[in-house]
C-alpha cells in the first residue's frame, strides 16, 4: 500500500463569486455607492461650468421704485397721478385693465331763440276820409221813393266826388244836386254812378238826391269816393 501513488486531488472551486451570488444585499449596496459617486461627480462638473449670475430684473413680486415727476411749468396741465403698486403685483402686468374715464356727452342744446321785443306800431293813426257820404230816405210813396246821399268834405281843401249806389231792381227816374251845378249820371245793371260837376268846398257839404221806382229803400251798396256811406 505504501508503494501505491495517491491520485491527485481535484482543485477546489473559488468561493468568491459564489459568496457574492449568495448575498444579494452586497450587490445592492455596491450599486448604491456607485450611484452616489456618479451623482457627486455630476454636481461638481455642473457647478464648475455655471457662469456667475448677472444682475437681472427684479423679481416680479417686488415693487419698482417710482421717481417723482416735477412739472417744468406750473401753468401746464398736471400729469395724472400713478396709482400705488400693491405688494405682490407687478406694475408691468398687474392683470387689471387701466381705468378709462367715462366719456360724458354734452347736453343737447336746442336752437337759441332770440327774445323778441314788442316794437311800437309805426303806423300813423288812420285819418278820416276827406270826403264821406250819409244815406237817408227823404220821402217814400206808393211805387217809389226819393233818397239822398249827403256828401261832406272834412278836409281843408275843395274836393270833387263820385257817388256809386246799387239797388235790387227798380228804375232810376232822375238824380240831381240841390243848389249846385249838375254832374254826370251813368247806370249799368242796377248800379248807378254820379260824378260831381263841382267840387265840395272845404268844410262844406252837398246833397245828392235821386228818384227810384219799384225798388227797396235800402240799397245793396253805397260809396263816396270808394268809402262806404253811413246811415244804412
Amino acid at each position: 500500500m505504501s508503494g501505491m501513488r495517491r491520485a491527485p486531488r481535484a482543485p477546489r472551486p473559488s468561493r468568491g463569486p459564489a459568496a457574492i451570488a449568495s448575498s444579494p444585499w452586497i450587490v445592492a449596496c455596491a450599486g448604491l455607492v456607485v450611484m452616489l459617486v456618479l451623482l457627486f461627480v455630476a454636481l461638481g462638473a455642473y457647478r464648475g461650468r455655471s457662469p456667475a449670475p448677472d444682475d437681472g430684473p427684479p423679481p416680479a413680486g417686488l415693487p419698482l421704485p417710482q421717481v417723482p415727476v416735477v412739472p417744468s411749468d406750473t401753468s401746464s396741465t398736471p400729469l395724472p397721478e400713478r396709482s400705488p403698486v400693491l405688494p405682490g403685483l407687478s406694475p408691468r402686468a398687474s392683470g387689471l385693465p387701466p381705468s378709462t374715464p367715462a366719456m360724458s356727452r354734452p347736453p343737447a342744446v336746442g336752437p337759441t331763440v332770440a327774445p323778441t321785443s314788442a316794437r311800437p306800431s309805426t303806423r300813423a293813426p288812420q285819418r278820416p276820409p276827406a270826403v264821406s257820404g250819409r244815406y237817408r230816405v227823404v220821402q217814400s210813396f206808393d211805387g217809389g221813393f226819393i233818397g239822398e246821399v249827403l256828401i261832406v268834405n272834412a278836409s281843408g281843401a275843395d274836393h270833387g266826388w263820385t257817388v256809386r249806389f246799387d239797388f235790387a231792381g227798380g228804375r232810376l227816374v232822375t238824380a240831381w244836386v240841390e243848389g249846385a251845378p249838375q254832374g254826370t249820371l251813368r247806370q249799368s245793371d242796377g248800379s248807378f254812378t254820379y260824378v260831381s260837376g263841382v267840387d265840395v268846398p272845404a268844410g262844406g257839404s252837398v246833397p245828392l238826391r235821386f228818384h227810384l221806382e219799384r225798388a227797396s229803400t235800402t240799397p245793396r251798396g253805397c260809396t263816396v269816393d270808394g268809402v262806404r256811406c253811413g246811415g244804412f
